[in-house]
C-alpha cells in the first residue's frame, strides 16, 4: 500500500501556501494566507482556526497549552516546522521557539527581527532547502523509505517532503519504490545500517609520569589560542591541578587537590589542560565527573578546542552516563515489530527515532543530540518504551550486542584520553568493580582501569554518595524487584523476567533450574501487582479495585485481571510501616495523599518486629538460591568451557553480574535493613546509619496512590566514598566554586583554617591518608562594579499572592533576563500561573522547570536564545547553568535556601555539626546562595542584580556573597526602580 502515500498527499495542506501563527507578547502573531500580519487574542485565534487552512507553528504542544486547547497528539493537526526540522536535521538540538529555529538554520540577528509570524515561511524554505541537498547524499534512500512510510501514518509533513525529494520520479509504475530501493519497512530497522564494535585487546596500564606545572601552563595556552578571553588564575589553576597527576606513593592513598575557583576562573579548560597531558603521556584515561548534566554537556564542548577536528575528537572524548539513557535496540525491535497493531502516532515517533539513530553520536535519549523537546511532540512514553528503564539488558544474548549504543561507549572509553561521566555512575562503577559486577566482562581485571579523577561540581559528592550508597525498601522498588524476575503477571507486555532471559541457558541443565525455579517462587513474597491500591486497606483480606492499565507508551498494557490477596509478608510489612508512619507524623486527613511524612524507625508499633523477621526470611529463601545459580553458572563457564561458544559464555558471564547488582546486592542490604528492626540506636552514641520510615506519592503512581519504605542512610556518606576510591584513585583532584563556607570576608587564619576543615569534610578528604593540597583562586570578576545585590524586606513570602507580586515586578523592571529560583515545586507553579500572562502581554515569554513538558537542557536553551525570556527552576537551575550575556541579567531568590528539615538532617545536624547545629544549617544556606549568585556573572562584560525575597534573611548569611557586594535591603518598589536604573546605565555604558 505505499503508493497511498501520494493519493494520499492531495489530501495534505499545501505547506507552501499555508497561514503561519506565533505567541507574540501576550497575543498571538497571524500571517494569513494573503500576506496580512494581524495580532490577535486566544479567543480570537481559536475561532479562526475552525475556518483557516492548517497552519505553519513551532512546538504544536506548547502552542496549544497556551491557546487552552486539548493535547493534539500525533499526526499533529498543524504544520509543525520543529517536526520538520527533526526530520531534515536529526540529532541537532535546537531551541524551540522562532528565534531559536532560525539561529541553527544560519540566520542572522538583523535578519530575524521581531519573530513574528512572517517569520515562519523563510524558515519553511530554508528546511525544504537543505531537505532537497540531502537528497543525492549518503542518506538519500532512507529518505524516500521513511517518507513513504510516513505517509502511510499520516504525517502531516509527508506530502511536502516527498515533493521537495522528488519521489514521483523515483516510483514504479505500480506507486512503489523499485525494488533495489531501500523498503519502507526496513529502514525502520536501524541496526541493520549501524557500525558494529569489534573486540580489541586491553590495552597495557598507563604509566605515572608526572605532568609538570609549566607544562600545564604550555598546554593551556595551546588549547585557548591567540584570540581567547584571558582569565586571570586560570593558569595558576592548571597549576595547581597537576597535584592530582602525580605518582601514588603507597597503595590506597591517592594523591588529592582540593581546589577552590571562583566564578570566572576557568576551571574547565584549566583541568582539561593537565588532564589531556597526562593522558597523551602515559596512554591511560583521565575520568572527568560532575553533578548535573548541564555542566556534562558544557564539559564536552569545551574540548572541543583541545580536539577541533570531529573525527579525533570522538576518539578521543567519551561521553558515559547510565545505560537506561540510551536507546535499547532490542526495544525499539519489539516496538517496529508491533507497530502495525498500533496508532499512527507511535509508527511516527518510531520513523523519527529511526532517523535521529543513523545521525546520533552516542544514542543518548536524554540530554544527548535527541532533542529536549522531542517527548513532547511525539510522546515522552515513546522514549521511555526504548529505553531500558528497567534493567531487562541481556547483554550477549541481544541479536544487537554488537550495534549496542552502550557498548560502544564502553568500548570507546578504553581508548579514550578524557571521558566525561557523572558522579552516580562513577561511584557505581567504581563498587562495581570492586565486587566484580562492573558492566564491562573485563573491567574488573582492566589494567587500564581509571585511575585519575576529576570531580568537578565537588560540593555536591556527598549527596551523590549520599544517594547512591543509601538502600530503600519501598514497596515500588520490591515490586521492581518482583517484575525483574517474574516479568509480566496476567499482562500483555514486553516485560522480560529472568527465566525469558536465562532461557536456554539453564534448559537441560537440573543444577541450574532447580534453584532458578526455587527463586521464582519465593518471588512471589514481593509485592504482587495492585499492591498500592492494597496498602491502605485495614484488611489484608479486602478485594482491592481493579487497576488501569499501566501506560508506557509504546508498549500499552491491558487490564491485568484481579490477584487474589494473600497474606504477602511484603504488603503486610509495608502495611505497617505506612501505619506507624501516620501514627507518628502531624499531617493527618487528607494531606499525607499528596505530601511525603517522615517518621523514626524506632520505637516500633505493635507486630511491625514480627512482620519484619517473616519478610526478612522470606527475602533469604529468595536470595539463597539466587546466589547458588550465580555460582553453578560461573561453575559451568569452568565445566563446560571445551563446548562454550563465546556468545554463550558472554551470556553466562552477563546475567551473573546482573543477578548480583539487580538482586542479590539488594536483597541483602534490605535484609541488613530488616536486622535493624531488633536493634535500637543507643543513646548519646553515633550511628554509622540512620534509618527512618517514609510515605509519598511517587510521580509514576497516579493521583492519590502512595509509596511506603524503610531507608537507610549512611551517617555521614563520604566515608563509603572514601572507602571505593581509595584502592583505583592512584590521583584525584575535587573542585568547585563553593568547596569552603567563609562566615565573614574578613580575613582571619582561625576561620580560613576551619573553612577548609568542613571542606574537606564535605568532599569526604578528610577520610583519605594523607591530607589533600589546598588551592584557592579568587574570582576575576569586579563584582562592586558588576553587581548589585537586595532583600526586599516589604514582602511575605509564605504568601503566593505576594511572591507572585514580587517575581512580576522584579521581571518586569528587569526587562527579562530573569532567572527565578524556588526552594519548593508547588510555590514555583503558584507564581508561574499568576504571572505568565502578565509577562507575556509585555513580551516577555516565560518558561519553568516542572510546567514545560521539557528537560532542563532545552529550558536553559532557550533562555540562553531568548534574550527577554524569564526562567523559573529549582536547585537543579541554581547549580551548574552558565548563560553569559545580556540573556540572564536578574536572579531573583524566593527565600532563604535552608536545609530540608527532615530526619536524615535532623541525625546529621547533631552528630557532624561539631556542636553547633545551627551553624551547620547556615553554613549549607550560604553555599547554596554562593552557587545561586554565582549564576549571575559568568564573564567580563556580564552585569546583573541579586535580589532575595525573604524579609528574614539574618546578615550572617551575608557573607555568602563575595568581596565588593553590598547587600542592600529596601522594600520592592525600590529594589526595582534600582534594578531598572543599574541595567539601564550598564546598556548606556555598553552602547558608548
Amino acid at each position: 500500500m505505499d503508493h497511498l502515500v501520494f493519493i494520499m498527499q492531495t489530501s495534505f495542506p499545501s505547506a507552501y501556501d499555508a497561514p503561519a501563527l506565533v505567541a507574540y507578547k501576550g497575543a498571538y502573531s497571524l500571517l494569513t494566507e494573503d500576506g496580512e500580519v494581524l495580532h490577535l487574542s486566544a479567543q480570537d485565534v481559536r475561532q479562526n482556526l475552525q475556518n483557516m487552512p492548517c497552519p505553519l507553528v513551532i512546538h504544536t504542544p506548547a502552542l496549544a497549552r497556551r491557546l487552552d486547547l486539548p493535547p493534539p497528539g500525533q499526526p499533529a493537526p498543524w504544520l509543525d516546522l520543529l517536526e520538520l526540522f527533526a526530520f531534515v536535521h536529526p540529532a541537532t538540538p535546537v531551541a524551540p521557539t522562532p528565534r531559536g529555529l532560525a539561529l541553527a538554520l544560519g540566520m542572522q540577528d538583523e535578519d530575524i527581527g521581531a519573530a513574528e509570524a512572517d517569520l515562519l515561511p523563510r524558515l519553511l524554505s530554508l528546511l525544504l532547502t537543505n531537505l532537497a541537498r540531502q537528497n543525492n547524499g549518503t542518506t538519500a534512500e532512507h529518505l524516500a523509505a521513511l517518507t513513504v512510510r510516513l505517509g502511510q501514518a499520516g504525517w502531516i509533513w509527508s506530502g511536502t517532503v516527498a515533493e521537495t525529494l522528488g519521489l514521483h520520479d523515483k516510483l514504479t509504475p505500480q506507486g512503489k519504490l523499485p525494488e533495489t530501493m531501500l523498503q519502507p519497512g526496513d529502514a525502520l530497522r536501524i541496526w541493520r545500517f549501524l557500525p558494529k564494535w569489534e573486540e580489541t585487546p586491553l590495552p597495557p596500564p598507563p604509566a605515572s609520569h608526572p605532568i609538570s606545572p609549566v607544562e600545564a601552563r604550555e598546554q593551556l595556552t595551546k588549547m585557548l589560542g591567540e584570540d581567547a578571553e584571558i582569565r586571570a588564575g586560570q593558569a595558576d589553576f592548571a597549576s595547581v591541578a597537576t597535584g592530582a597527576f602525580e605518582p601514588r606513593n603507597v597503595r590506597g592513598d591517592p594523591a588529592i587537590v582540593l581546589a577552590e575557583a571562583g566564578t570566572g576562573t576557568g576551571k574547565t579548560l584549566g583541568y582539561i589542560a593537565p588532564a589531556s597531558l597526562w593522558a597523551e603521556r602515559n596512554k591511560g584515561a583521565v575520568w572527568v565527573s560532575t553533578y548535573t548534566r548541564h555542566l556534562q554537556r558544557q564539559i564536552e564542548q569545551e574540548t572541543r578546542r583541545l580536539y577541533p577536528d570531529q573525527a579525533t575528537h570522538r576518539q578521543r572524548v567519551v561521553l558515559r552516563k547510565g545505560r537506561e539513557n540510551y536507546l535499547c535496540l532490542l526495544n525499539m525491535e519489539e516496538a517496529v515489530n508491533t507497530a502495525a497493531s498500533r496508532p499512527a502516532g507511535i509508527t511516527i515517533a518510531l520513523i523519527m527515532l529511526a532517523r535521529w539513530g543513523l545521525a546520533t553520536a552516542d544514542g543518548d535519549l536524554f540530554g544527548g543530540d535527541l532533542p529536549g523537546w522531542f517527548g513532547d511532540l511525539f510522546g515522552q512514553g515513546n522514549l521511555i518504551g526504548v529505553a531500558d528503564r528497567r534493567g531487562e539488558c541481556i547483554h550477549g544474548a541481544c541479536a544487537h550486542y554488537q550495534h549496542c549504543f552502550v557498548e560502544h561507549s564502553i568500548r570507546r572509553a578504553r581508548e579514550a584520553d578524557l571521558v566525561i561521566a557523572n558522579h552516580a555512575l562513577v561511584m557505581a562503577q567504581a563498587a562495581y568493580a570492586q565486587a566484580g559486577m562492573s558492566d564491562d566482562a573485563d573491567e574488573t581485571d582492566d589494567p587500564s582501569a581509571p585511575s585519575r579523577y576529576v570531580f568537578d561540581e565537588g560540593h555536591h559528592l556527598a549527596d551523590a554518595a549520599d544517594s547512591a550508597f543509601s538502600a530503600e525498601l519501598s514497596g515500588l522498588e520490591a515490586a521492581e524487584l518482583r517484575r525483574w524476575l517474574l516479568g509480566a503477571e496476567g499482562r500483555r507486555s514486553r516485560a522480560r523476567g529472568l527465566k525469558r532471559r536465562l532461557d536456554d541457558l539453564v534448559v537441560g541443565h537440573p543444577k541450574l533450574e532447580t534453584p532458578l525455579e526455587a527463586a521464582l517462587m519465593a518471588a512471589t513474597a514481593l509485592p504482587a501487582p495492585g499492591w498500592s491500591s492494597r496498602l491502605g486497606q485495614e484488611q489484608a483480606d479486602e478485594p482491592p479495585p481493579p487497576e488501569p492499565p499501566e501506560d508506557i507508551g509504546l508498549f500499552p498494557l491491558e487490564p491485568e485481571a484481579p490477584q487474589p490477596v494473600l497474606e504477602n509478608p511484603t504488603e503486610v510489612f509495608l502495611r505497617l510501616l505506612r501505619q506507624q508512619a501516620l501514627a507518628r507524623t502531624q499531617e493527618g486527613g487528607k494531606q499525607h495523599v499528596y505530601a511525603a511524612l517522615e517518621c523514626d524507625l524506632h520505637p516500633l508499633v505493635p507486630d511491625l518486629a514480627e512482620a519484619g523477621h517473616l519478610l526478612a526470611r522470606a527475602l533469604t529463601r529468595l536470595v539463597e538460591p539466587l546466589r547458588t545459580l550465580v555460582e553453578r553458572l560461573h561453575a559451568r563457564l569452568e565445566e563446560d568451557a571445551e563446548t562454550l561458544d563465546s556468545t554463550t559464555r558472554g551470556r553466562i558471564e552477563a546475567m551473573t553480574r546482573a543477578l548480583r547488582r539487580r538482586a542479590i546486592s539488594r536483597l541483602d542490604a534490605w535484609i541488613a535493613m530488616l536486622s535493624a528492626l531488633d536493634t535500637p540506636p543507643e543513646p548519646d552514641t553515633t550511628p554509622s546509619h540512620v534509618h527512618f520510615i517514609r510515605v509519598e506519592r511517587r510521580e509514576k503512581q497516579r493521583m492519590g496512590e502512595q509509596d511506603v519504605g524503610l531507608y537507610r542512610h549512611w551517617l555521614d556518606p563520604t566515608i563509603p566514598f572514601a572507602g571505593i576510591m581509595a584502592i583505583p584513585a592512584q590521583g584525584m583532584l575535587i573542585t568547585s566554586a563553593t568547596l569552603r563556607d567563609q562566615q565573614t570576608n574578613e580575613p582571619d587564619s582561625d576561620n580560613a583554617e576551619q573553612a577548609w576543615e568542613a571542606a574537606e569534610a564535605r568532599t569526604g578528604a578528610n577520610h583519605f591518608p594523607s591530607p589533600p593540597l589546598r588551592a584557592s583562586l579568587a574570582s576575576p570578576f569586579d563584582y562592586a562594579r558588576q553587581t548589585r545585590a537586595y532583600i526586599v524586606t516589604d514582602i511575605d513570602n509564605s504568601s503566593i499572592v505576594d511572591l507572585a507580586a514580587a517575581f512580576r515586578t522584579l521581571f518586569l523592571a528587569s526587562g527579562g533576563g530573569g532567572l527565578g529560583l524556588f526552594t519548593a515545586i508547588s510555590r514555583l507553579r503558584g507564581v508561574y500561573d499568576r504571572i505568565a500572562p502578565t509577562l507575556e502581554e509585555n513580551g516577555l515569554p516565560l518558561y519553568a522547570q516542572h510546567v514545560d513538558a521539557m528537560d532542563n537542557n532545552t529550558l536553559v536553551d532557550i533562555f540562553r536564545t531568548e534574550e527577554h525570556a524569564c526562567l523559573l527552576g529549582t536547585d537543579a537551575m541554581r547549580d551548574g547553568v552558565d548563560v553569559p550575556g545580556n540573556a540572564l541579567r536578574l536572579v531573583a531568590f524566593e527565600r532563604v535556601p535552608w536545609p530540608r528539615p527532615d530526619i536524615l538532617h535532623r541525625e546529621r545536624r547533631i552528630h557532624l555539626s561539631g556542636g553547633d547545629p545551627k551553624s551547620f544549617d547556615e553554613r549549607i544556606a550560604r553555599l547554596r546562595l554562593r552557587q545561586a549568585f554565582g549564576r549571575l556573572i559568568r564573564r567580563q562584560s556580564d552585569r546583573g542584580v541579586f535580589v532575595l525575597l525573604d524579609r528574614r534573611t539574618p546578615t550572617r548569611l551575608l557573607s555568602a556573597f563575595p568581596e565588593g557586594v553590598e547587600v542592600r535591603r529596601l522594600g520592592l518598589a525600590d529594589t526595582a526602580r534600582e534594578l531598572a536604573a543599574f541595567l539601564a546605565d550598564t546598556e548606556r555604558a555598553d552602547q558608548n
